[in-house]
């Protein structure tokens, strides 16, 4: 079951990583370098220290440093994926936002899906039909729990995770669908149902109050940043060595806010001194959020890309908070985002899939598994 997830997942690793490289996002040394830096911080030690602990668990450095430099391409591919496709509405957020404040109820499900591709043929269906009812049957039959069926038969990209939705309020599930959890007990499962990808099968793990869940209390922090952009690639070298010179002036003992005004390019915080107010760790995107939370009160990072150019960050404080409406809405903004973010890349992923021609090398005689039919564009993926 797991060699056969597992192996599903490389295909779709490396599928996105060709993907990524088509459409010209790449990651440079330093970026990588950089990545690396952060990994060992996040682990209390230094790049050497990594190395080093890789070395005693039998990982090579080289494979380590491929798959993060795989890692920050993929989730630069997603990012412009959801700039370009994901939109979430005020009306989607006061939706949300109203049946939290009325206690309404939240869901933790999981599912098992069998996809079908877009126009699916009624041999396809009448296939994914049998596939899902006899899952389905193993189940009602007790011969196997969801997580493993969800391992072995699900063809989700939560599949390895058995399955696993997470927690979604009833504005996040389809009507039909929310009619039907009403009268389930958390274990049991519902299907098979037909949605936009194929035929889902729904368990309802457990469920809460959702009033309950938005009472917590999150980390904010205060910043200033400096922004070089990179209108193009020919221009990234020049936009790093003019961050590494400005950041160079402030280990100098330059003034960081003065720095920023004189050579900041993002002009909704240059004239401020590149102050950045207070905000929580996903305001500006995780990887920003991220280096952020690994600075020390008053440090100053080193530099960093993102989407929009080179970074040098300076923290200011942090503090301990109570989620306010403002927090709550951009919360359930991103909440919402993610759960879209997720359903329609999966379906990208199934696309990719679909037309790929891939060729499985692994010691084992030869399998060629073309996953479209013939009049679909195939790419070869060793």
């Amino acid at each position: 079951m797991l060699r056969r997830q597992v192996l599903e997942r490389l295909v779709l690793m490396k599928l996105q990583v060709n993907r990524a490289n088509d459409n010209g996002i790449s990651v440079s040394n330093d970026e990588l370098n950089a990545a690396l830096g952060s990994v060992a911080q996040q682990n209390g030690t230094n790049v050497d220290g990594l190395r080093a602990r890789l070395a005693g668990e039998g990982m090579g450095w080289d494979d380590f440093r491929n798959s993060i430099h795989d890692e920050i391409q993929v989730q630069r591919l997603k990012q412009s994926f959801a700039q370009t496709r994901i939109q979430v509405s005020d009306a989607e957020v006061d939706a949300a936002l109203a049946a939290q404040n009325n206690g309404g109820l939240q869901y933790h499900l999981a599912q098992i899906l069998v996809a079908l591709p877009d126009g699916a043929s009624q041999d396809q269906i009448a296939t994914g039909q049998k596939k899902i009812d006899g899952v389905k049957d193993l189940l009602d039959k007790k011969e196997m729990d969801f997580n493993a069926a969800a391992v072995r038969y699900s063809d989700a990209q939560n599949a390895l995770e058995g399955g696993d939705l997470g927690w979604r309020s009833q504005d996040e599930i389809p009507t039909a669908f929310v009619s039907l959890l009403a009268n389930l007990k958390p274990g049991d499962v519902v299907g098979p149902l037909r949605g936009p990808s194929g035929f889902q099968l729904i368990k309802l793990v457990e469920t809460r109050n959702a009033a309950q869940a938005g009472a917590q209390k999150a980390t904010e922090y205060e910043a200033r940043h400096i922004l070089v952009r990179v209108a193009s690639e020919a221009d990234a070298a020049k936009a790093k060595a003019r961050i590494d010179t400005l950041r160079a002036r402030i280990a100098g003992g330059a003034d960081f806010a003065d720095v920023a005004k004189e050579n900041s390019e993002d002009p909704n915080s240059a004239q401020k001194g590149g102050d950045l107010g207070w905000f929580t760790v996903d305001a500006f995107g995780a990887d920003f959020g991220s280096r952020v939370a690994a600075l020390k009160d008053g440090e100053v990072s080193q530099p960093f890309r993102s989407a929009a150019g080179w970074h040098i960050v300076q923290r200011e404080a942090s503090r301990e908070t109570d989620v306010g409406d403002k927090n709550q809405r951009a919360q359930i903004r991103e909440m919402i985002g993610r759960r879209k973010l997720d359903e329609q890349y999966d379906h990208f992923l199934q696309e990719m899939r679909g037309e790929a021609y891939v060729n499985i090398r692994d010691g084992q005689p030869a399998a060629v598994t073309p996953a479209a039919t013939s009049a679909a564009p195939q790419t070869k993926t060793n």
